[in-house]
């Protein structure tokens, strides 16, 4: 994808004696266990504790403020800046700890469109992270020499110094793009090293014209290409992991003008309340290969996903391969449906509604959901959060040049967009009830099958999205949030004060168009207006 960094710097501060390259699974699963990283469930999964550490760290991720990314990363609150200065220091002491220091090199890519591919080479302190690597990206290690596009150093071992190193606590994850460079240390949480690979394509894909997305991708034996858009906990993995349907991948994606490709070549599905009937394929994933992350077990090795004890946001990694009905090429064809995801804490927005181009475009710059607990640090019940494109922190550009792209695509394509809740119905969290997840799979199969095209819309007043009046094997009554509620003024008042809460954060973007405004929630633009 671009221009190719030598290693030689980087690998002249190694021992190379000490350095593991391409070990198989197997190889790095015995590590691992030898080196008490670890140990084999019942099914021989392998097993970790990340400590401190259960989910990303949003303060503590930087990317380099450079000549190359000055006015090109939209710097702020996800997107923290880091002055050269400060990157440089860093750096010197990550190649000073790995300077004596057994390491292991995994050769991956990202992307598994040829065209659209990056060579990455990952470096990790812990037999455990090089087995996470080997699983999540796309396997690459037939690839001679230590030439990549892309270089990604893992040592948890090495604490900074909050004060000294003028960061925010013991852990850092920087993303150098000047030098094509990824530093993680302080955390053994193996999401952060997956999810800076991802903000690496975010930023480099969007100069070809290929829109990055935080999807869920499958497909028909038809070519019927559908993405899941949504944060954590909101039922991407699940809901693509379709029997019936052919798996592109469960969470990172790049769509160009000719097809869907997956950026990576595994699984990274959340384990909590994993239950094997309601999710087989994911359940028979965990076996001898795959990661478990946090998950709490018996002294036999069997698993209890129903746990939190340790954190909400258990793990389990897996290659894609392990699921039955997952694509061999990690691509499809252009996208027929859009599903957003949302799982919302308040229990007032519909469980399905059909969007126009702009609804989607207002809805994707929004990306309203509530953060499941466990998810980040702090985060212990739901809160309401806007997370632009399902996935600000991971998208390092404007997010509008991101939603143009997709307001591009689904006009030029006719592609059918859904909102669909898997949160609460009947009223708020701690009152109302999550939604069925059979029910939801029925709404999906509509949207996947055509059928709801086929549905009579009823226009929701105050979200200003369309209602289908039927989903075959869905009771009527259900598909209409204000009829779940017992207090019906309670429910106005509570659908009122979100669509608020919509108008407030949309604010951030002065330049989006009239046209995109007006198809986002009208309560309160209809009662400025009437005043």
């Amino acid at each position: 994808m671009g221009e190719i960094i030598e290693m030689e710097k980087i690998m002249g501060k190694l021992n190379r004696e000490l350095l593991v390259e391409d070990m198989s699974v197997s190889g790095l699963v015995n590590d691992a266990v030898r080196k008490g990283e670890g140990k084999l469930t019942e099914h021989g999964a392998l097993l970790i504790h990340t400590g401190k550490y259960t989910g990303r760290s949003p303060k503590d991720r930087y990317i380099v403020r450079d000549e190359v990314t000055r006015d090109t990363v939209a710097f702020g609150k996800t997107n923290l800046p880091m002055s050269e200065e400060t990157y440089l220091s860093i750096k010197a002491k990550v190649l000073d700890y790995v300077r004596d220091r057994e390491m292991y090199l995994i050769r991956a890519k990202a992307g598994a469109a040829k065209k659209s591919s990056m060579t990455i080479n990952v470096l990790c302190e812990d037999a455990v992270q090089a087995l996470f690597s080997k699983q999540i990206f796309i396997r690459d290690d037939k690839r001679e020499g230590y030439d990549a596009e892309f270089t990604v150093i893992a040592v948890p071992g090495l604490k900074c110094d909050a004060k000294k190193d003028g960061i925010h606590s013991e852990a850092c994850i920087v993303i150098s793009f000047k030098d094509r460079l990824v530093l993680i240390s302080g955390t053994r949480y193996s999401g952060e090293i997956k999810k800076s690979v991802f903000s690496v394509m975010n930023y480099l894909l969007p100069e070809k014209g290929i829109l990055p997305m935080h999807c869920s991708a499958n497909t028909d034996e038809k070519g019927n290409t559908a993405l899941f858009f949504g944060l954590s906990g909101t039922g991407k993995t699940t809901l693509s992991a379709d029997p019936n349907r052919i798996l592109i991948g469960d969470d990172e994606h790049g769509w160009s003008d000719d097809e869907v490709f997956n950026i990576e070549g595994g699984c990274y599905a959340k384990t909590i309340n994993l239950d094997r009937e309601k999710e087989k394929e994911i359940y028979e994933a965990i076996r001898f290969g795959s990661v478990l992350e946090n998950v709490v077990v018996d002294k036999d090795g069997v698993p209890d996903y129903t746990d939190k004890s340790l954190t909400e946001n258990t793990r389990c990694t897996y290659p894609l391969d392990f699921i039955p009905n997952a694509s061999s090429t990690g691509e499809g064809a252009i996208p027929k449906t859009i599903i957003f995801l949302t799982a919302d804490a308040f229990g007032v927005i519909p469980p399905v509604s059909r969007l126009s181009k702009e609804a989607a475009m207002y809805h994707f710059m929004s990306g309203y959901t509530s953060k499941l607990a466990g998810t980040e640090r702090g985060i212990v019940t739901p809160e309401i959060a806007f997370s632009a494109l399902f996935g600000e922190p991971f998208m390092p550009r404007r997010i509008e040049e991101y939603a143009e792209l997709l307001g591009k695509k689904i006009e030029a394509l006719d592609t059918d967009v859904y909102l669909i809740n898997t949160g609460w119905t009947g009223g708020v969290y701690g009152v109302g009830k999550r939604m069925s997840l059979r029910y939801t799979r029925k709404m999906v199969d509509a949207a996947l099958n055509g059928s709801l095209r086929q549905a009579k819309f009823v226009r929701d007043r105050i979200f200003n999205i369309d209602i289908p009046d039927h989903v075959d094997d869905v009771p009527s009554e259900i598909l209409f949030p204000e009829s779940q509620w017992a207090d019906k003024a309670e429910y106005r008042k509570t659908a009122e004060a979100l669509a608020e809460r919509f108008r407030q954060n949309f604010e951030r973007f002065p330049e989006a168009s009239e046209s995109i405004r007006k198809a986002g929630p009208t309560a309160f633009v209809r009662l400025l207006q009437e005043a």
